[in-house]
C-alpha cells in the first residue's frame, strides 16, 4: 500500500531558488495554474489507501442543462476550502464532480434544441441524426425512441458540462476531473435500477393504486417533496345540500366544480351544531347524489360553516378523510385536468345527468364557472361567493394547480406511513454532524410531517426506466402482483424498448405475452444514490468500503426535504447506515434588496463577468467570508476587499522575499536562531491563528478561518514589517539580521498554507516563487515546533510597538513631512505594562520611526506620543 504524503517541503540540501518576478499580478494565474494542476493531477484521488486515510466528499451535481449563476461559485467554493483543508491536513481527498442531466430541465432543452419528441414506443434507429435545423413549431418535432433521445441528451450535455468545468476550473475547484459521472450515463442508471430492485426485494418499494398528486401540464405524478404553496385569488361558495326533511345544510367550498364527485359531509364530532346529523345523509344539490354526515377531528368548527364536503380528490385532507373514513371513490377530474367526458354511473337522474353533461369536458376552470351558474339558478347558492387568497399546491416547476387522481403509482417506503421507520430515519439524522447544527431541526421537521411514502415513479418519457416488466393472461390484462424482474448483470435496460426476460418481443402486447412498464423513475430516485454511484456501490466494492458512508454532503438548505432526506432514505434501507458523516448546508445568494436571485426575478448575476472583472481569489474570498447555513448578500465590495488581499499578498511576499528571506530560513525545527522579543511575538501571535484556525476548520467554520488569518495578515505587513525593514537589511548585526529573516520566513511558510484553501491561485503563485512543489500538497501549517520558543513571548508587544509607530507617523503626518524625517526626541506614555513591552520593542521602533532619542514614561489610560520634536528641514 502507498504511504500518502499530501506534500512535502523541498529537502534542506536542495533549496529553492528565490525568483520574485518585478510586477507580481493575478491576471493570467487562473488558466496558467489550473492546467498545470490539471495535467501535475495535484488533486488526483490514490486508490491504493484505506478508509482512515480518505476523506470523502459527496459532491452535488449540478444541472447542467440550466444556466451558471453566482450560487454555485458560492456553495461550491465553500465546499473546495474544505476540500484543500483536509488535503493538507493529509487526508487523501476523494472529490469527484457528477452532472446531474436526469429530468425535466434537459427534456425541455434537448426537445428544444434538436426539435426531437420522446416516445418510447418508437424502435431504436442507430443511425439517427437530429435535424440541422430544428422545426419551429413542436408538432413537427421529430419522434424517436428513448433510447435515441437519451443519446442526444449526452451529446448535448457534453457540451454543456464544457461551459460548467471551465467555470469550476477557474474558479479553482480542486475536483479529481478524472471521477466524473452523469446522472444519466449507462453507470448511473445501472446503479438507480439495481437499488430500485434491491428495494423491491427487500419490501421497502411497492406498487399501489392510490390518489396521486397530479401535475396536469406535465401529465406526471408529483411526490409531496416537489410540492410548493403559492398564494392564489379563490372564492369561497356558501352551498346548499339536502336533508330529507328539506332542511338546508350549508356548505362552504372554494371548489363547486367538484360536486358530482361529493362522497361525504364532514364536521367535528365536537360540534354541537351538526352532531344529530352524524349518520345520517343529505342530497348534493344538482346532481342528486346522496352522501352520509361523517364525524372527523380533522374538521374545523371555525372554518366557514363548520361543515365540510369531502370529495374525490380536491386536495391532500380529502385523501385523508376518505382513506380514514374508508369512503368511495367518485373521480371526475382526468389527467389531463378536465372533467371526464361520461357521465358517472352514481349520477342517476335526469336533471343531474343534464348537469353533469354542462360541465363534462370542460377545463376545472370553466367547469367551475358553470356550476355557480346552475347554482344560481336553482337557488343552491347562497349569496355571492365571497373573494379570498389562499396557498394553493403547485408542482415546484408547474404552472398550474394540482389535481389529486387515482392511478398505479411505485412508491419507496420513506416512514410516511411507518412510524418504526421514521423514528430509525430520525436516529440516522443522528449520526450526522449538522453544520450549522439548527439545520438539523428542518430534516426531523419534514419527517414528522410526512403523511405518505415517497412516490417515484413518473409519467415522463425521459429518465432512468422502471426496470419491470408484468406478464399478461389469456385475455391480455396485466398481472401486476408478479412482475418480470431483470437480472443485474443486464441492468440498465428499458421494458418499453426491449422484451422482457424470457419472452421474445413480439410477444408484446399480446395475450399470454408481456407489456413494459413505461414509466420511469422520479431524478430524485437516483440524485438520492450519488453516494452509491461515485462511491462504485454494487460495482467496485474496494472503492465503496474506502469512501462509504462519505464525509461530507454539501447542499443548500432549500433541498434538505428532498436530496439530504431521500440520500438517508436509500442509504438507510442499501447499506443499513447513514451516508455520511458530515453534512454542510449552505445558505441563498440575496440581491442587494435581500431578495432571493432567481432567473424568474431577473436579479441572476452571470459568474463569468464578476471572474473576469475581479479574478477567482477575490470571488472565493466572498464566498468562504459567509458562514454555513447563511443567506448572504451579493457583494461587489466584498470582491474588491478579496481582490484587494490577494494583490497585497502578491505584493507583500514579493516585499519579504527580496528582504533575503529565502526557504533555508524557515525555523520550526530549530527555532534558536529566533532571539529578538518582536520577533518572538509576532510568533506568539501567529501559533495562536494557526491553532485557532485549525479548530476552526475542524468545527466547518472555515469563515472564522479566514477571518483569524486575515486580520493576523494586514497586522504582519502593516506593523511587524514595517518595524523591522533596517534589522532585515543587516543595519543591527548578524545575530538580529538572521532572527528577523527566520521570523519573515517562518510567518510568509505559515501565511501561505493558511491562505491556500481560500486563495489558491495566488498562494501558488508565490509558492512557486521559493518552494519546490505545490502549496497544496504541502502541509497544513504545524506551529509545535515553535511551542518552546513563544511559551515565554509577549505576544502582545507588536500591537503595542505599533501602536507607539503610529502614533509617530501621525505626528510627521500632521507636521506635512515626509515619514523618513528625523524624530529628534519624543515621549511615549503608557501603562507600566505596555512600557516594558515598548522597551523590548525600542529598537525597532526607533529605526522604523527615524528617532534620535525615545523617551518612555509611565502613565495612566491609552498610550499617547507626545513632544515629538521634528529635525528642521534641510538648508
Amino acid at each position: 500500500m502507498a504511504e500518502h504524503i499530501p506534500g512535502t517541503d523541498t529537502p534542506d540540501n536542495e533549496p529553492q531558488t528565490v525568483s520574485v518576478p518585478d510586477k507580481p499580478a493575478l491576471e493570467g494565474l487562473e488558466s496558467k495554474l489550473s492546467a498545470r494542476w490539471r495535467e501535475e493531477g495535484t488533486y488526483a484521488f490514490d486508490p491504493d489507501t484505506v478508509r482512515d486515510e480518505v476523506y470523502s466528499i459527496d459532491t452535488p451535481p449540478p444541472t447542467a442543462s440550466g444556466s451558471l449563476h453566482v450560487g454555485h461559485m458560492f456553495s461550491y467554493t465553500q465546499t473546495d476550502v474544505m476540500a484543500r483543508y483536509k488535503r493538507m491536513t493529509g487526508k487523501n481527498v476523494f472529490y469527484p464532480m457528477g452532472w446531474d442531466d436526469n429530468g425535466l430541465p434537459t427534456e425541455r432543452r434537448v426537445q428544444n434544441y434538436y426539435g426531437v419528441r420522446c416516445d418510447p414506443t418508437k424502435p431504436y434507429d442507430a443511425d439517427y441524426r437530429p435535424p440541422a435545423k430544428a422545426a419551429k413549431n413542436q408538432r413537427d418535432f421529430d419522434v424517436v425512441s428513448r433510447r435515441n433521445f437519451i443519446e442526444l441528451c449526452e451529446e448535448l450535455a457534453v457540451e454543456d458540462e464544457k461551459v460548467f468545468e471551465d467555470l469550476f476550473s477557474t474558479l479553482g475547484l480542486s475536483v479529481d476531473w478524472n471521477r466524473t459521472y452523469r446522472t444519466i450515463d449507462d453507470h448511473s442508471r445501472a446503479v438507480s435500477q439495481r437499488a430500485f430492485l434491491d428495494n423491491l426485494r427487500a419490501g421497502d418499494a411497492y406498487m399501489a393504486e392510490a390518489p396521486t398528486l397530479w401535475d396536469v401540464t406535465f401529465r406526471t405524478a408529483v411526490a409531496q417533496a416537489e410540492l410548493e404553496d403559492r398564494e392564489q385569488p379563490g372564492a369561497y361558495h356558501r352551498v346548499s345540500f339536502h336533508a330529507p326533511d328539506g332542511e338546508k345544510i350549508y356548505i362552504e367550498t372554494t371548489r363547486p366544480e367538484l360536486l358530482p364527485a361529493c362522497v361525504a359531509l364532514v364536521a367535528h364530532p365536537d360540534d354541537e351544531r351538526y352532531q344529530r346529523l352524524f349518520g345520517t345523509t343529505v342530497k348534493s344539490p344538482l346532481f342528486d347524489v346522496e352522501v352520509e354526515v361523517k364525524a372527523h377531528p380533522l374538521a374545523k368548527p371555525d372554518k366557514g360553516s363548520g361543515i365540510a364536503m369531502i370529495c374525490t380528490f380536491g386536495d391532500l385532507t380529502d385523501v385523508t378523510w376518505w382513506r380514514e373514513l374508508n369512503l368511495p371513490t367518485r373521480a371526475v377530474i382526468g389527467r389531463d385536468g378536465r372533467i371526464l367526458a361520461d357521465t358517472p354511473e352514481w349520477i342517476a337522474t335526469e336533471t343531474a345527468k343534464e348537469n353533469y353533461a354542462a360541465i363534462a369536458t370542460k377545463t376545472v376552470f370553466s367547469a367551475k364557472e358553470t356550476v355557480v351558474e346552475m347554482l344560481r339558478e336553482s337557488g343552491d347558492l347562497d349569496g355571492e361567493p365571497k373573494k379570498i387568497t389562499h396557498p394553493v399546491n403547485f408542482f415546484e416547476k408547474g404552472d398550474k394547480p394540482l389535481e389529486v387522481v387515482t392511478s398505479r403509482q411505485w412508491y419507496i417506503r420513506n416512514g410516511g406511513r411507518d412510524e418504526e421507520r421514521r423514528e430509525r430515519l430520525i436516529a440516522r439524522g443522528k449520526e450526522i454532524d449538522f453544520h450549522p447544527a439548527f439545520m438539523r431541526s428542518r430534516y426531523e421537521n419534514w419527517i414528522e410531517g410526512l403523511n405518505g411514502d415517497w412516490l417515484v415513479s413518473r409519467q415522463r418519457f425521459f429518465g432512468v426506466p422502471v426496470p419491470v416488466w408484468y406478464p399478461l393472461d389469456a385475455a391480455g390484462n396485466p398481472d401486476y402482483d408478479h412482475p418480470v424482474l431483470p437480472d443485474s448483470a443486464s441492468l440498465p435496460v428499458d421494458p418499453a424498448a426491449e422484451p422482457a426476460p424470457g419472452y421474445e418481443e413480439s410477444a408484446r402486447n399480446q395475450p399470454n405475452g408481456f407489456i413494459g412498464d413505461a414509466d420511469v423513475l422520479d431524478t430524485w430516485a437516483t440524485s438520492s444514490l450519488t453516494p452509491q454511484i461515485v462511491g462504485g456501490w454494487s460495482v467496485d466494492e474496494d472503492l465503496f468500503a474506502k469512501v462509504f458512508p462519505f464525509d461530507l454532503r454539501p447542499q443548500g438548505h432549500d433541498i434538505i426535504r428532498t436530496w439530504l432526506f431521500s440520500s438517508v432514505v436509500r442509504a438507510d434501507a442499501l447499506n443499513a447506515a447513514a451516508p455520511w458523516k458530515h453534512a454542510a448546508i449552505s445558505g441563498w445568494i440575496l440581491d442587494p434588496d435581500r431578495k432571493k436571485m432567481s432567473k424568474s426575478k431577473g436579479n441572476v448575476v452571470v459568474p463569468t463577468d464578476v471572474l473576469n472583472e475581479f479574478g477567482s481569489d477575490a470571488v472565493r474570498y466572498w464566498a468562504a467570508s459567509a458562514k454555513l447555513g447563511a443567506d448572504t448578500a451579493y457583494e461587489i465590495a466584498q470582491m474588491k476587499i478579496g481582490r484587494r488581499l490577494a494583490i497585497k499578498l502578491l505584493n507583500a511576499s514579493k516585499f519579504v522575499l527580496n528582504l533575503g528571506a529565502t526557504e533555508k530560513n524557515v525555523a520550526l525545527a530549530d527555532t534558536s536562531v529566533i532571539t529578538n522579543a518582536l520577533d518572538l511575538a509576532l510568533l506568539a501571535q501567529l501559533t495562536d491563528v494557526v491553532n485557532a484556525a485549525t479548530s476552526a476548520f475542524e468545527r466547518y467554520d472555515y469563515a472564522k478561518a479566514l477571518q483569524l488569518t486575515e486580520s493576523f495578515f494586514w497586522s504582519f505587513t502593516d506593523d511587524y514589517v514595517e518595524l523591522i525593514k533596517d534589522r532585515a537589511y543587516g543595519a543591527a548585526g548578524d545575530a538580529e539580521q538572521a532572527s528577523v529573516l527566520a521570523t519573515l520566513a517562518t510567518t510568509l511558510d505559515a501565511l501561505l498554507r493558511l491562505f491556500a484553501p481560500f486563495l489558491p491561485f495566488a498562494t501558488e503563485e508565490v509558492w512557486g516563487w521559493w518552494r519546490a512543489g505545490s502549496v497544496h500538497r504541502a502541509p497544513w501549517p504545524n506551529v509545535d515546533g515553535l511551542a518552546a520558543a513563544v511559551e515565554d513571548a509577549d505576544a502582545g508587544i507588536l500591537g503595542t510597538v505599533a501602536a507607539a509607530l503610529g502614533g509617530i507617523r501621525k505626528a510627521k503626518s500632521e507636521a506635512k513631512v515626509k515619514q523618513r524625517t528625523e524624530v529628534l526626541k519624543a515621549t511615549v506614555t503608557a501603562p507600566e505594562g505596555a512600557v516594558a513591552r515598548l522597551r523590548a520593542g525600542q529598537a525597532d521602533l526607533k529605526a522604523a520611526g527615524n528617532v534620535r532619542e525615545l523617551n518612555l514614561a509611565v502613565g495612566e489610560g491609552e498610550l499617547t506620543v507626545s513632544d515629538v520634536e521634528l529635525a528642521p528641514p534641510a538648508e
